[in-house]
């Protein structure tokens, strides 16, 4: 479970104790509540554990709260066995709206971390095309780029570099792919590549540079994050273009 963030552990805990002593806590009054209604109290621990945790936790809740049900709130009690053509039904209900619910419910969640992402995307192209229009030199962009790929690649180094192509580094390309020398690097599955890799700013089809970016060991930004930076690289490029640094030259 160490290799698992804090927050699905969490929810794992809570998808492996929370419908036990839900169900629990229902014993005094399992002869006065109906299933429905214990099935549906049930059902709000699956949601709680699928907000905070993920798919497999949720799944997880969902049958760990079936089978408390079975066990403390149906006949015979205290035992994994129903007999009862009403209770059986109940539970496989139960499953299947938790299992549905907990989905939901992480889907959720995921669109608004897309929203915020997105937002946050969003404000930082904003805030370089202002800068690029406003400012009277290259630099002040080309730095503002560097420290913005710092923080949205999680790099652990990034410098820039002027004029002539040296080597031939892993390279992110205009895509968000990534490359190493003519093959395809899967960063979502295996992160960056090893070493520094190069992202190289255009301004109107002329090389000026590239930022040579130092990622954090196991580090795996998203594919939009990757095409932000990108689109980042190419507002210095511009910059670059505007100040009429035309020393550069379009590598082949």
């Amino acid at each position: 479970m160490t290799g698992f963030p804090l927050r699905d552990r969490i929810a794992a805990a809570g998808a492996l104790l929370g419908p036990f002593l839900v169900a629990l806590a229902l014993v005094p009054f399992r002869t006065d509540l109906s299933n429905t209604n214990a099935a549906l109290i049930l059902v709000v621990m699956v949601v709680a554990v699928a907000a905070v945790g993920n798919r497999i936790t949720g799944a997880l809740a969902a049958l760990s709260a079936a089978a408390w049900f079975d066990f403390f709130l149906t006949e015979p009690y205290e035992r994994f066995t129903m007999t009862e053509t009403d209770d059986i039904e109940t539970a496989v209900l139960l499953l299947a709206v938790g299992l549905i619910v907990s989905q939901l419910a992480v889907h959720a969640r995921r669109l608004e971390v897309v929203t915020v992402t997105d937002a946050d995307h969003l404000h930082r192209i904003h805030e370089t095309a202002d800068l690029a229009r406003t400012s009277r030199s290259a630099d002040p962009v080309v730095e503002h780029v560097r420290r913005q790929l710092i923080e949205l690649l999680g790099l652990r180094t990034c410098r820039f570099e002027y004029g002539t192509l040296m080597g031939r580094p892993p390279r992110l390309e205009q895509d968000g792919s990534v490359a190493v020398g003519r093959r395809h690097w899967d960063v979502d599955v295996a992160g960056w590549p090893e070493g520094e890799i190069e992202l190289r700013a255009y301004g109107n089809g002329h090389y000026f540079g590239r930022f040579m970016m130092a990622p954090e060991p196991g580090s795996a930004p998203s594919l939009k994050a990757r095409l932000v930076a990108v689109t980042l690289a190419d507002q210095a490029g511009a910059a670059l273009d505007t100040a009429g640094l035309t020393n550069g030259r379009t590598p082949a």
